[in-house]
This record gives structure tokens, C-alpha cells and sequence, in this order.
């Protein structure tokens, strides 16, 4: 969960374990998985908005539970 004041970052909270992540001068110093899905037709949801945030220990927990392992490649430039 993403926290504003002002439309200013101040906090973050990993929506599974609770965990506060750092964040200073509004910017994110932590790894943070931020999931965001809109449901549309066809959906049990349609017409909401789910978004939540995970800590890399809970988003590592997550990805092991899948059948089939994510995707990898390696990322050169940072934008």
C-alpha cells in the first residue's frame, strides 16, 4: 500500500507481511514488486481496480509458488 501527502511518497507497506519499506525524499529505496490489475468483462470483478504492494521476500515467496518459474532477462540501462 502506497501512502501520498501532497501527491508526495511517504510511505509504503507490503500488503502481505506489513512490512514498512524505506522511502526518503519521496522515493522508493527498497525493492518493491507494485501489482496493479483492472478487471473487465468476463471477470467476477469487472469494473474494479486491485492494486497492492510486495516486499522482495513476499514477492520471492510468491513467484516460488508458481508452476511454471517467471521469466528472466537482465536489465542494463535504468531509467
Amino acid at each position: 500500500m502506497r501512502v501520498y501527502n501532497e501527491n508526495r511518497l511517504v510511505q509504503v507497506f507490503c500488503n502481505k507481511c506489513g512490512k514498512e519499506l524505506t522511502v526518503e525524499n519521496g522515493i522508493l529505496k527498497e525493492g518493491c514488486y507494485h501489482g496493479k490489475q483492472q478487471f473487465d468483462y468476463f471477470s467476477e470483478k469487472d469494473g474494479t481496480i486491485h492494486e497492492f504492494e510486495l516486499c522482495e521476500a513476499c514477492y520471492n515467496l510468491f513467484i516460488e509458488s508458481f508452476q511454471l518459474p517467471v521469466s528472466q532477462r537482465e536489465e542494463t540501462e535504468f531509467v
